[in-house]
């Protein structure tokens, strides 16, 4: 199993409907078929200046792959993230 994490801020301010339209849009990553249990998250720690995070699990690497090759994530990632993501922190975990 892979836990595929990322935390990071937008360029839009808090509340913003371009904040929701982006998180609301993002949704569309948790229908690629070898997601699973993909949350969204709202950081709340005092630590970071990171505001959001996803959450998602893959079966193997074989799965993590197709994610990142599928073109609704490749679309989502060149048309939303590239443009509206000003900082982010990705972390991939396996289990010990």
């Amino acid at each position: 199993m892979i836990r595929h994490t990322v935390v990071f801020t937008l360029k839009h301010a808090p509340g913003s409907a371009e904040e929701k339209k982006f998180l609301a849009d993002a949704l569309i990553l948790a229908k690629i078929p070898t997601v699973r249990k993909f949350e969204q998250l709202k950081q709340v720690s005092r630590k970071n200046d990171y505001k959001f995070g996803f959450s998602m699990e893959f079966d193997d690497q074989a799965g993590y792959d197709t994610y990142d090759r599928h073109p609704d994530h490749v679309a989502f990632v060149r048309d939303r993230w590239q443009k509206e993501v000003t900082d982010f922190l990705e972390i991939d975990y396996v289990r010990l």
